[in-house]
């Protein structure tokens, strides 16, 4: 087909220009073929790629340029240089103007770009001496003719061209722009895909929509939404919006449910087709990226099919404020069918300099409206960029020159032009001067960052209420979602200033005046109920079973599942299907693919939730704790002659008679002085020490105490043996009613290391956690179908081709052992923590509010009564006699007590005792003549044989000696005072 049209094209060019008779005629036909060969592209769709689509258009546009020196044509005006000898400093400098003059943007452009290039000429400090020119092209809203007119714009010679508006014509006359090197500053142009290392002299002045969507999706997760229809125009910008969208909807865990894409000359009909399309479907967030000359199209067709009502959301982008801020406040009936919407829009700092130009822009005669949008700032600041780059360039002593490129010269006779397009010799420099400009424009600061973009991206959140717009807050890649002005957070240099706690805005008014954020779904209105699987159990069937009454399932999990529903504040249709052949309890895990592949919406029952699961689907907050336990069979052991020896560990037994012996020792000291019963001969005294202690065990002893520190002591130990006695009451009680084990395993660890086989549940997720997890051996696994298998094979044991133990969840245990009057008992403790939850579709809204009602069944006991009316418990104890045993632990605060009062009392004793042999022993008096080192010596040895025989002396009789001794120390100064008054 390429070939064809080079035909057409070469055999028209050569022989059309010699059967006309004048070169006008020429030029219409060569119009009339081009036009021809276009619509046969157009309307006949011939299947091509866009690649060759572009070379084919290029050519058809390259064709319309007639080479002056083949037909002698008069030449166009020259450009401002042609070669690189011209001045530095020229007295012209032309840029050129691309956009759609009869439309919304436009509207506001087209004054607002010869306003800046009138501000630019009468500014003495900008290009002094130069006069700014430009030359302005409309696009008609065609992407070929846009093209024609960019190309026709760049034969002009100009350094730099402001657009173009449209992102479809910017992709192609970016290409044109790389090989000319002119620089385009599209100020409309809002494809992310435009920054592109593809694409180095596209430079956006205005912003991206990569920020306006991650903006709608920061608005999107602070009400908790999940999932969004996009709804948009099906050209570059609506898809790469779109595009942009979904990627930043995948990192908040969230998505575009459906792409709802619209052709650039969609009818009402097939708008009003597409509306009811989505409709039908789950969610009823509506983000809508359409363009602002047609899109009031689509809230109109929405609002006669009531899709304006509560419960919907509808979220536009920017090219929705721009329209009403084209058409308010004259148009105030617009806003009737726009109630309710909330709209996204460039954000322009509220300055006196923005109010003047929008004032001087409204006293213009000849505009083509009577409002102007965002679009005006940044096409006024385009122009501002372009002298401010100019000036810089010429100040650094840059020429603007021009040179043709020989690849673009006509080597065999084509009648295309392409000589006519010059290249721009400094346009590199150029470009890079752009790129480091940094000022403050209306539109706020212009300066741009690695990717070519303007930095500081911000944008307003409207709500459309009443007769106007209501900010509720604004965006910014700075803060975030936030109540105030961005320009007045960037002073700010917190750098949490954008985390989730500090997102606020103010209150929206939905559609149908709702002020309750909306849920964003509801249940597809196709007709189809939500299906829900549910094993087929064989065992265990009071969790979920299949029942012949309505609605087919019963059980525990099912009674939960349908009191949560009965919670919401809106219907659930529901359709319960039966997983499995009712033979055998079916795979949980083949159950939970089934609802990720789509078989199921959900599945419902005793469904554990665990990790490899939550990777492919949702799960609700657990209605049910669960664990993997081991459970051993039990027997009653039969009573030792010995049991009386084990309530007690053998430390404690040696302590408590080590006590016993100290404590009888103490009171001896204590009394034996005062108390006769504790006097006598030394084998007497030994019997009653012992016959002391060991009484007080059973308070039977018959000595009494006189002394003070003795009862004290007494009545320490006795309070001592009073829980001792008790203690040991109990635990022996307990020891000769125990059951005792019937194996050896003692929990998971012996159970890994032994080598006898582990029964477990069949269908349950515990086979794959044994082998992948734990490492067990799959030859020792053993599956069991019901509980009437767990009795048998834990009962014959592996001896007998039976099971050591049985590995299960804990619930099922509870029930084993209840029905089995507590004949197997758990050992160890629950290895893995996990619940029960009921399993949905990723990124299900049902999940979330389910969840939300589990826990109100919680919390108002009902799951309790549920789980009681269900399932039965009975308290089985099952403790062995180790755990029974009483260690040294429980007691040694008893045990310190006592003998700090025994050591008190004891220093007590002997610092009286002390005290009273220093006053026994009589003191040298004067005149006595000192003995020798040798005869003290002796001296000490007697005294010490004193000392004894003083402390087994009774109290009564040192009391004597002591005042007897008084009497003579007085007695003997009384004789000395005589003799000294005699001398």
């Amino acid at each position: 087909m390429l070939e064809l049209v080079l035909i057409l094209l070469r055999i028209f060019g050569l022989v059309g220009f010699s059967s006309l008779s004048n070169f006008d005629d020429f030029v219409l036909n060569r119009w009339f073929l081009s036009s021809l060969i276009l619509s046969f592209f157009l309307e006949v769709k011939v299947p091509l790629g866009n690649m060759v689509k572009g070379r084919i258009l290029l050519l058809l546009v390259f064709g319309l340029l007639i080479s002056t020196e083949s037909v002698g044509m008069i030449e166009p005006s020259p450009p401002t240089t042609v070669n690189s000898t011209v001045s530095s400093r020229p007295k012209v400098v032309k840029i050129g103007a691309l956009f759609t003059y009869n439309s919304v943007i436009g509207r506001s452009a087209k004054p607002a770009i010869i306003a800046a290039v009138e501000d630019v000429n009468s500014n003495r400090n900008v290009l002094p001496g130069i006069e700014l020119q430009v030359i302005l092209r409309d696009t008609n809203c065609s992407g070929f003719l846009g093209t024609v007119e960019a190309l026709q714009l760049m034969e002009n010679g100009v350094v730099a061209a402001v657009g173009p508006q449209s992102s479809g014509i910017a992709h192609v006359i970016s290409h044109v722009a790389n090989e000319l090197h002119v620089p385009l500053l599209s100020f409309a142009a809002t494809d992310p895909t435009l920054s592109a290392l593809q694409y180095p002299y596209f430079i956006r002045t205005t912003q991206s929509d990569y920020y306006q969507m991650n903006a709608i999706v920061e608005f999107i997760e602070y009400h908790r939404w999940r999932e969004v229809i996009a709804i948009f125009v099906d050209d570059d910008n609506g898809r790469n919006g779109v595009s942009a969208l979904g990627d930043a909807l995948s990192k908040k865990r969230a998505k575009i449910s459906y792409k709802a894409a619209l052709s650039p000359e969609a009818s009402q009909s097939d708008i009003s087709n597409l509306l009811n399309e989505v409709n039908l479907m789950e969610s009823r967030i509506y983000v809508l990226h359409v363009n602002p000359d047609s899109g009031l199209a689509i809230f109109s067709i929405a609002k006669k099919l009531q899709m304006m009502s509560s419960g919907y959301v509808w979220i536009a982008t920017d090219w929705l404020p721009s329209m009403l801020d084209s058409i308010l406040p004259t148009h105030t009936g617009a806003t009737d069918i726009l109630h309710g919407v909330v709209a996204f829009r460039h954000h322009i700092p509220d300055t006196d300099l923005t109010k003047s130009f929008i004032s001087r822009l409204k006293n213009i005669k000849d505009k083509d409206t009577e409002s102007f949008n965002s679009y005006a700032f940044y096409a006024y600041d385009s122009v501002w960029l372009a002298a401010h780059a100019i000036d810089a360039f010429l100040n650094e002593g840059g020429n603007i020159s021009f040179s043709s490129d020989p690849r673009l010269h006509d080597t065999k006779g084509s009648m295309l032009n392409l000589a006519a397009l010059r290249t721009f010799d400094g346009g590199d420099k150029f470009l890079q001067t752009i790129l480091r400009m940094n000022f403050t424009g209306l539109s706020g600061q212009i300066e741009f960052d690695t990717e070519k973009n303007l930095i500081h991206p911000a944008y307003d959140i409207l709500n459309i209420a009443g007769t106007g717009l209501r900010t509720i807050g604004y965006w910014s890649n700075h803060s975030g979602l936030s109540v105030l002005a961005p320009e007045t957070l960037y002073m700010k240099k917190s750098s949490n200033t954008s985390s989730t706690s500090n997102q606020k805005l103010y209150s929206v008014i939905w559609p149908g005046d709702a002020t309750t954020t909306p849920k964003g779904w509801v249940f597809p209105n196709n007709g189809k109920p939500l299906r829900i699987g549910v094993p087929n159990r064989v065992s265990y069937k009071e969790f979920v079973s299949k029942d012949k009454n309505p609605p087919g399932v019963q059980g525990f999990c099912i009674d939960v599942f349908e009191a949560a529903l009965n919670l919401l504040p809106y219907p659930v249709p529901r359709q319960y299907m039966l997983y499995g052949n009712g033979d055998r309890n079916p795979n949980y895990n083949d159950l939970v693919d089934q609802v990720a592949q789509n078989n199921y919406d959900a599945a419902v029952g005793d469904v554990t939730i665990v990790t490899n699961r939550t990777r492919f689907v949702d799960f609700t907050q657990p209605f049910m704790g669960s664990g993997l336990v081991v459970v051993v069979p039990v027997k009653e052991e039969k009573s030792s002659p010995w049991a009386f020896l084990k309530p007690f560990t053998a430390q404690m037994w040696c302590v408590t008679g080590a006590f016993f012996l100290f404590v009888g020792t103490v009171v001896w000291i204590l009394e034996h002085r005062l108390n006769p019963e504790f006097r006598g001969s030394p084998r007497k005294q030994l019997i009653t020490v012992f016959w002391f202690s060991l009484s007080t065990m059973f308070f039977a002893h018959r000595e009494n105490t006189v002394s003070t520190l003795g009862r004290l002591v007494l009545i320490i130990w006795l309070f001592v043996v009073l829980i001792i006695n008790s203690s040991y009451t109990a635990s022996l009680t307990s020891i000769l009613t125990v059951q005792q084990l019937s194996s050896q395993i003692e929990g998971i660890d012996s159970l890994i290391s032994s080598t006898q086989p582990i029964g477990i549940q069949d269908g349950s997720f515990a086979r794959k956690y044994l082998i992948e997890e734990l490492h067990i051996a799959e030859s020792r696994i053993v599956t069991l179908k019901n509980m009437q298998g767990y009795i048998d094979a834990l009962q014959r044991g592996p001896k007998y081709g039976g099971v050591v133990a049985v590995v299960d969840e804990l619930p099922y245990i509870e029930t084993l052992m209840s029905s089995t009057d507590c004949k197997f008992r758990t050992v160890g403790q629950e290895f893995t923590k996990s619940g029960w939850g009921f399993a949905f579709q990723r990124d299900s809204p049902l999940a979330v509010d389910l969840s939300t009602a589990i826990l109100q069944l919680s919390e108002n006991g009902e799951l309790q009564r549920m789980h009681d009316k269900w399932l039965k418990k009975m308290e089985c104890s099952t403790n062995d006699v180790d755990s029974n045993k009483l260690s040294l632990r429980s007691f040694w605060g008893l045990f310190l007590i006592c003998g700090i009062v025994c050591v008190l009392s004891l220093i007590i004793f002997f610092a009286r005792v002390f005290f009273q042999y220093n006053m026994f022993t009589p003191k040298p008096e004067e005149g006595h003549e000192i003995q020798p080192a040798k005869y003290r010596r002796t001296s000490k040895t007697q005294s010490f044989k004193d000392l004894i025989v003083f402390v087994d002396k009774k109290e009564k009789e040192i009391k004597e000696i002591l005042r007897e001794n008084s009497k003579k120390r007085r007695r003997s100064k009384s004789l000395d005072g005589l003799s000294n008054s005699s001398t």
